[in-house]
This record gives structure tokens, C-alpha cells and sequence, in this order.
């Protein structure tokens, strides 16, 4: 398919974007979605007990899965251009930020709130662990992970943003120490092509490095010519 013709989709699912209140509006919905069941599987998993050294356990392995699940939602969305799908104005929205990284300064609570909106999947993810709650026999030191994995992936956008925005002396200690991501580790996603996709802490953008080099031909010749003619707001619409 031409450029011309995925530029043409972009600014017109951009303009779907603009102008219809129910995609800004389901974002909030999947916000209020997905938090309400993270604190629902959260208050779950407290009422477990599993001990000090397994609930170690649990936040090493979920810190590291959130982060490369995260990373494979990245790399998927980076290349998809889908946008005369339902989903084409959420899409197109999404790809603006290659074009202006920096987000709206903001409160980090309402950066959480705002962000998880943009995390369809999780809400699946999420109500599946829900139900994990409900079965028999089901390991707590499991549950504890899931249900760290589903809370993580938010903060993983708050780590995003503060990567981003943040100078702050607390975030460049926790950059430093690789409990946030590191601002040098990030931006090679954005100046470079197919590399660094992960947003937690980027402890397994080895892994996804690898991952994109074999089943991804990058986003600077492809999706990141699709907003060149676009003329609106530079900023995505959070």
C-alpha cells in the first residue's frame, strides 16, 4: 500500500479522533475498568498468605514479565496500522507519540489514571486473573505475580512518563538503580529503529531487541511516515 494512501487513513482516523467524544470517552471507561479490578485482585492476593522470601519472588519475576509483556504490546502497536479499523483512531493517536515523545506535565496519579486507559488488553488480562481468584487449588505465589503483573503494567506508564518528563533527583536515583526506566536505555527507541521497546525498567530489551530484529522491520521507514502530513496537534491525546 502507497504512503500516500496510510497518510491519508492516518489523517483521517486522527480526525475520527478530534471530532468523536466516545473514543476519549472509552478511554476513561477502560481507566475506571482496569483499576477497579486491580484493586479488587490486589485486595485478593492480601488476604493470601505466602511469606516474606515468596512474595520476593513474586515482585523479581512479575517486575521482569511486566516488563517484556509490555515491551510486546509496544513492538505490536509501533507497527500497526490498522487505521480504518474501529480501533484506527486509537491507533493513529497512539503513533503521535514517536512524533512529539514529551508528554503533558501532570500529576502522577492522574498520568496513572489517564494511562491505563490506553491498555485495552489488560482489562482482558485482568479479569482473567479475577476469575483465577474464584478456582481451587490455585498457587498463591502465582496469584501474587498475576496479580503484580496487572498492577505493574500501569506504573509501567507512569515509568514511561517520568522518563520522559521527569528531572526530578527521587526518578533519576530509581533510573539509575533500573527500578524505573532509564532515560539513556529509552532513547534509543526513539532515535534509533526496532530497538528498546520495553517501558517498565527495560531489563528485558535484550530479549526484545532480539525479538524485533527477527520478526520486525521497525517503525522510522514505516509508521513514522504515516502522521508526515498530518497537520493537528503534535502532542497525543491523553
Amino acid at each position: 500500500m502507497s504512503l500516500k494512501l496510510k497518510q491519508e487513513q492516518f489523517n483521517a482516523a486522527m480526525e475520527l479522533y478530534d471530532s468523536r467524544t466516545g473514543y476519549k470517552l472509552f478511554g476513561r471507561f477502560v481507566s475506571i475498568t482496569n483499576i477497579s479490578m486491580q484493586i479488587y485482585i490486589l485486595s485478593r492476593a492480601l488476604a493470601l498468605t505466602v511469606g516474606f522470601w515468596r512474595q520476593i519472588v513474586s515482585l523479581i519475576a512479575a517486575f521482569l514479565i511486566t516488563d517484556f509483556i509490555n515491551g510486546l504490546v509496544h513492538l505490536y502497536m509501533d507497527a500497526n496500522d490498522n487505521y480504518e479499523s474501529l480501533a484506527g483512531p486509537l491507533i493513529a493517536n497512539f503513533h503521535l507519540h514517536h512524533r512529539t515523545p514529551r508528554y503533558q506535565d501532570n500529576n502522577l496519579l492522574v498520568v496513572y489514571f489517564n494511562e491505563t486507559g490506553s491498555k485495552i488488553w489488560l482489562v482482558f488480562y485482568l479479569a482473567a486473573v479475577a476469575i483465577l481468584f474464584h478456582l481451587p487449588n490455585i498457587n498463591p505465589v502465582l496469584l501474587f505475580t498475576l496479580t503484580y503483573i496487572g498492577i505493574l503494567s500501569s506504573i509501567a506508564e507512569v515509568s514511561h512518563y517520568l522518563c520522559h518528563n521527569s528531572n526530578s533527583a527521587v526518578a533519576i536515583f530509581l533510573m539509575r538503580i533500573k527500578l524505573l526506566l532509564p532515560k539513556r536505555e529509552h532513547a534509543r527507541h526513539h532515535l534509533a529503529d526496532n530497538v528498546s521497546y520495553t517501558f517498565l525498567n527495560g531489563a528485558t530489551n535484550p530479549l526484545m531487541d532480539f525479538i524485533a530484529k527477527t520478526f520486525s522491520t521497525g517503525y522510522k521507514n514505516k509508521t513514522d511516515l504515516h502522521y508526515a502530513k498530518y497537520s493537528g496537534s503534535d502532542a497525543p491525546r491523553r
